[in-house]
């Protein structure tokens, strides 16, 4: 039996206790609307492989909110607090794009997928759930020219792949965030000598039993 709006506001604020992320009540409600919005539009558009609303809460929103404090603290240090810009690279469904914006809405954020239907989405989630901070682009991440303080990717490709075709959209002083399941040692031993690998860092996802890590990368200058 699907779970029902009060089990995922459960579930939901018992995972964000655990990961000691403290929001408001606005930013929990925009939580549970965008789940409901990416159900909806996967009815018709396929957005997801996960259907099950349970399943959706702990493997996509729990997942991508596992980020959200490593993403304020690195900012913090860096003094970007306030007005930092973010590129979420082949962001599908918004994943963790969205819940960035939600969460951190000093953050300027912006989706880029090469699929149309999946940029529209995340304009119709701007529009839905209020967050001028969010932007969704159709385009392939080498054509894009504007600098991006954080550059982000979840489940998205090989470290090298990633950081080679959005390394023209990377600031001076910017740095990868690259999401990933088991610690990708193959995947590091294979990056070229002017991308450098500086924390990997392990997250524990709520209700999850499966590695989780973020990967923080940077330029050699």
């Amino acid at each position: 039996m699907p779970a029902t709006q009060p089990d995922l506001r459960a579930t939901l604020l018992a995972g964000l206790k655990a990961l000691q992320l403290d929001l408001s009540a606005q930013q929990v409600e925009q939580l549970l609307d965008y789940q409901e919005l990416i159900a909806k539009w996967t009815r018709v558009y396929n957005l997801t492989a996960v259907r099950d609303p349970a399943e959706m809460m702990t493997h996509h929103l729990l997942d991508s909110l596992a980020a959200i404090v490593p993403l304020r603290r690195h900012l913090q240090a860096q003094g970007l607090a306030q007005g930092a810009h973010l590129l979420d690279v082949g962001s599908g469904a918004g994943l963790p794009g969205v819940v960035i914006a939600i969460c951190c809405p000093q953050v300027a954020v912006t989706c880029v997928d090469t699929v149309a239907k999946k940029a529209a989405f995340i304009k119709q989630a701007a529009l839905a759930l209020k967050l001028p901070n969010l932007t969704g682009l159709h385009a392939r991440v080498e054509s894009i020219t504007q600098s991006f303080d954080v550059i982000c990717s979840r489940a998205f490709a090989s470290l090298i792949d990633f950081t080679q075709w959005s390394a023209g959209a990377l600031a001076s002083h910017g740095v990868w965030m690259a999401m990933k399941g088991k610690h990708p040692a193959d995947e590091l031993a294979l990056l070229p000598a002017h991308v450098t690998m500086f924390h990997v860092e392990q997250l524990q996802v709520p209700g999850l039993d499966a590695e989780r890590c973020i990967v923080w990368l940077r330029p050699v200058s």
